[in-house]
């Protein structure tokens, strides 16, 4: 049993201690949901941590993320003693130097198969038409109005609905989609999750419209009927588009595959 008791305010860091040093974690958020046996005490949300539950807990680490978690949560903890991690992840690569810091920490020791077979299958991503991408589609990307269905592709990222909130600058979804080949066109935004009306993201010049389940859970009902029907929607797994962990394996493939079958539902008809 890993001799570092650690409660973790993030759901992806929750899994990568779990699978990587079983036995590290006495505390974990209400929120984290992998892996599904995980066995610890549930301390609240990631907004609104039992800040004394966790000192009950006695960690000799707690691991935070600066977006995630509130700074007055975390400046308690602290006040109390308690040694808090804070991560910051603003792309991929920082992801993974993030990971080896916290895994570190909680005594793992060696680095992961996860995740060197991450870094890998990032390593190997060229770009959506590396993964057997649009170009193969012919026709269909052409039916779905797609100016550039070989190349790179411009999408905006919802993330919230009633109001509409997109991923806008410095976000690590951003560039996974970038690093797939496509281009979120609220890059350059000024605020990092910007509120956009609809009739701007519909006149947008957009080739696609990605909708994560998580933190709103897009469904194929729920999202796509909010525009223009000739746009493809490409409804993805916000574990692999936002999670830092042993998801990122597999996470080009999977996200690859919903860009992908997203076109595939813009074919010509009949």
């Amino acid at each position: 049993m890993p001799s570092v008791r650690v409660v973790s305010l993030v759901p992806s860091l929750t899994e990568a201690v779990a699978v990587t040093a079983p036995g590290a974690l006495v505390g974990a958020t209400d929120w984290c949901t992998h892996p599904a046996d995980l066995d610890a005490v549930r301390i609240g949300g990631t907004k609104n941590p039992d800040v004394p539950a966790i000192v009950a807990l006695a960690p000799d680490l707690v691991i935070a993320n600066e977006e995630e978690n509130r700074a007055p949560d975390i400046a308690a903890l602290r006040a109390a003693g308690v040694e808090v991690l804070v991560t910051e992840v603003r792309g991929l690569d920082q992801a993974f130097r993030e990971l080896e810091r916290v895994l570190d920490a909680c005594g793992a020791g060696r680095r992961p198969g996860w995740l060197v077979d991450a870094e890998a299958a990032w390593r190997d991503v060229g770009g959506i038409a590396d993964l057997g991408g649009l170009a193969d589609l012919g026709d269909a990307g052409a039916a779905a109005g797609v100016a550039r269905p070989g190349g790179r592709l411009r999408a905006a990222v919802p993330i919230w609905r009633r109001p509409w909130m997109v991923l806008g600058r410095d976000t690590f979804a951003g560039d996974l989609l970038a690093r797939l080949g496509v281009d979120n066109v609220y890059a350059g935004h000024a605020e990092r999750y910007p509120r956009v009306g609809i009739d701007e993201l519909r006149d947008a010049g957009l080739d696609l419209v990605v909708l994560p389940d998580e933190p709103y859970k897009f469904t194929r009902d729920d999202g796509p009927e909010a525009f223009p029907e000739a746009l493809p929607a490409a409804l993805v797994s916000g574990r692999h588009l936002t999670w830092y962990g042993p998801s990122l394996a597999e996470a080009p493939g999977v996200l690859g595959e919903a860009l992908r079958a997203a076109y595939r539902g813009h074919g010509p008809k009949g």
